[in-house]
């Protein structure tokens, strides 16, 4: 544990360092290419910090000149990371807004080029599924995760419908994304920091050029779920 400590005391001025490139990119870095180039170095130095590696399948069936909503399993502050270092597609993150309360780093995430959600807001969060909706038209891919939170012991959750009514607006693909041994990397209660190899994989795209009315979303969230499940190790085993 207390090596995992030191790691995190590193990292700190990492964050901050990158944390205040990305800041002060905002303004004049209108595509956000900066901005992330700036979260993928991070996730990068964080995983060879923690000497995690990620194994990725199935990127043979990404078009890098298309733009996807990526739909994953949450179990670890591991995944995002994970996902970012790993998929080499101009991805913007969805997150919660509780993350933007952190100091520098939340603050770059509030006012950059990701995307906050309000969930305690129904029509701020509408408003945030308009703006992703927005930024995949505009030729950015965006990240969510299905679940809505990360699972707490291990299994997969309910699928929410807020990231397929995303997918539907923009009328992007949905690639699904399984996440698997990043559960008990960390521990919860503690900041012993496991190495360990992660497994991501990657499905083909499913089309929603067809998909007009809620029952459409229904069965496009349905097909994700499922993909992601055949593929889904339960985390809370072993």
């Amino acid at each position: 544990m207390v090596l995992s400590i030191l790691k995190i005391l590193y990292l700190m001025p990492v964050s901050v360092i990158l944390s205040t490139i990305a800041f002060c990119s905002i303004p004049f870095d209108t595509g956000g290419d900066v901005y992330r180039w700036t979260s993928v170095v991070w996730s990068k130095i964080i995983l060879r910090t923690f000497g995690i590696s990620v194994h990725v399948s199935g990127l043979e069936y990404i078009d890098l000149s298309k733009n996807y909503v990526y739909v994953t399993n949450h179990a670890s502050m591991f995944d995002i990371p994970a996902v970012l270092a790993s998929i080499p597609n101009k991805i913007n993150i969805v997150f919660k807004k509780e993350l933007s309360m952190v100091p520098i780093w939340g603050w770059a995430l509030r006012y950059g080029h990701f995307i906050m959600i309000d969930r305690s807001n129904p029509r701020a969060a509408m408003q945030s599924i308009d703006r992703a909706a927005e930024t995949i038209r505009k030729g950015k891919s965006v990240l969510l995760f299905a679940e809505g939170t990360r699972t707490m012991d291990g299994r997969l959750q309910p699928f929410k419908r807020g990231a397929f009514s995303i997918a539907v607006k923009a009328g992007a693909p949905v690639v699904p994304v399984t996440i698997n041994n990043t559960f008990k990397i960390m521990p919860k209660g503690s900041l012993n920091i496991q190495a360990t190899d992660i497994s991501l994989i990657l499905e083909k795209p499913i089309s929603t050029e067809h998909i007009t009315d809620k029952s459409g979303e229904q069965l496009l969230m349905a097909a994700v779920q499922g993909a992601i499940e055949n593929n889904y190790i339960d985390q809370s085993q072993g």
